[in-house]
């Protein structure tokens, strides 16, 4: 008998379109690992409302743009499984039964948690953001995801999960799979204004969909190193953010661009103009892709009610278990 493929979770927040930070940390790889494991890719609407509540029509127009945007860089709608959260009640039933054996101190001291409420200055938490983890063990589990592909900052939500569920099986007797974590070798993305991280509300990123030109627009504001405000002046590519773009996206010129930067044989203007041109070298078959599901709305609609049907399949038979062994069944 063949082995059955592991199963794999990952997915993104539905909170606007996705950004080439998006593409270096997780989708290049989402879309190599479609073939090694039966991957589900979950538009993550629930977990936006979280921040984002108060913004219903970029919350539903995101839906769509995040699945065309997996679609452009090579997810596999026949290989692949994308799923919309929202529409898959197993998920909160789980999260409820999950959410009975979690403390609120617990939750508290997720260092995750902290971090986020800073950055959106939350001082009074929402019981759904404080809640959110629980609710993120439930995405993972409904599907009885074996790995789940994330950064170091998102390692404490696995630990969570997996007590969660080592607490649940133990308790009732279920045999809910124990996820583990698949760490991103990749690093993170700086933002164009040099900031430590790319971002959809910090106004620093270049997007998978943007045109030709606004890339172009964008980098020629991207920040350098602040001294070398002539060509003559040798830079610093250590402290050049298009530098570290350069690394990433033009790898096989990165030494000689370093080089030509020291040594002021090339300026700021050209060395953008290298990067603009590498990035859309990358870009240019998304766009083309992309393109394709924008012509065909009605597709995209069909390719995420599919794969949502899947996963209510497995959620629902996953739900029976735990009532079945909770003793709520009549």
């Amino acid at each position: 008998m063949e082995k059955r493929k592991q199963r794999i979770l990952t997915g993104d927040r539905t909170t606007g379109k996705l950004h080439l930070g998006h593409y270096v940390g997780s989708l290049s790889s989402r879309v190599a690992m479609q073939y090694e494991y039966e991957t589900f890719i979950l538009l993550a609407d629930i977990q936006a409302l979280t921040t984002h509540f108060e913004q219903k029509e970029l919350l539903h127009q995101s839906i769509r743009e995040v699945t065309m945007d997996n679609l452009s860089v090579g997810l596999d709608p026949e290989i692949a499984t994308i799923v919309q959260q929202s529409a898959v009640p197993s998920i909160a039933e789980m999260t409820v039964f999950y959410s009975m054996i979690t403390s609120v101190n617990v939750l508290r001291h997720n260092p995750t948690i902290k971090t986020e409420a800073k950055q959106y200055g939350y001082k009074d938490l929402s019981y759904g953001f404080l809640g959110y983890p629980v609710s993120q063990a439930a995405d993972i589990t409904f599907c009885n995801a074996d790995v789940v592909p994330v950064g170091e900052d998102q390692i404490p939500h696995i630990e969570l999960t997996r007590r969660i569920v080592r607490k649940f099986n133990g308790m009732y007797g279920t045999t809910i799979t124990e996820p583990e974590a698949k760490l991103s070798q990749v690093s993170r993305l700086s933002g164009l204004d040099g900031n430590a991280k790319m971002g959809k509300s910090l106004g620093n990123a270049i997007y998978l969909s943007d045109s030709s030109k606004e890339v172009a627009d964008k980098v020629r504001r991207a920040v350098t190193d602040p001294a070398r405000v002539t060509k003559d002046i040798p830079g610093d590519p250590t402290i050049c953010n298009v530098a570290k773009y350069h690394k990433i996206f033009t790898p096989d010129e990165y030494d000689t661009i370093c080089s030509m930067c020291r040594s002021a044989t090339i300026g700021c203007v050209a060395c953008k103009k290298k990067l603009t041109d590498s990035l859309n070298t990358l870009l240019d078959p998304f766009r083309e892709k992309r393109a394709y599901y924008e012509d065909r709305p009605e597709l995209v609609t069909e390719i995420i009610q599919t794969g949502t049907a899947k996963a209510n399949a497995l959620g629902n038979e996953t739900v029976r278990m735990m009532k079945d062994a909770m003793h709520l069944s009549i």
